[in-house]
């Protein structure tokens, strides 16, 4: 398989390219909602859902700010923790019991979630801001043929 496929690991940075872009997207779509006019009701939400208003705050600034970070390819990593927290929560405390593919489900979050954990580990990539400020700096991640 490795003959047959070995190109692919060359393209793996368009990989997490399309990866970033797409989690960051729909992440954006989502805080946009809450930032251009939902926001009040998205605190009402988070508050009637037992937890401090003021984490509305921080949930909305994670799709729509860490989504345009991920599309950037910037704080990757950090950005993939804190989303990978929030679509865990929101599982956790409003789509679980919808099942998985049902209206309201938890099959969207739940494809977020694993798509940003990826990125934690992963990183951004090549074709990325983190790439050009952060390569060769302590703990980056060393990629093939890489000293």
């Amino acid at each position: 398989m490795g003959i047959m496929f070995g190109f692919l690991d060359k393209l793996q940075p368009l990989g997490l390219l399309v990866l970033r872009v797409g989690v960051g997207v729909i992440m954006i779509a989502h805080g946009g909602q809450k930032v251009f006019g939902g926001l009040h009701q998205h605190l009402e939400f988070v508050h009637q859902l037992g937890m401090p208003a003021w984490w509305g705050y921080l949930s909305t600034a994670t799709e729509f700010l860490g989504g345009m970070l991920l599309i950037a390819g910037l704080f990757t990593r950090f950005v993939g923790l804190a989303m990978a927290i929030e679509m865990s929560v929101a599982i956790a405390k409003v789509h679980w019991h919808n099942g998985l593919n049902h209206p309201g489900g938890m099959d969207l979050p739940l494809a977020i979630a694993a798509g940003a954990f990826a990125l934690i580990f992963f990183g951004a990539g090549e074709i990325s801001l983190d790439w050009v400020f952060f390569r060769g700096k302590p703990g980056a991640r060393k990629y093939k043929g890489e000293k």
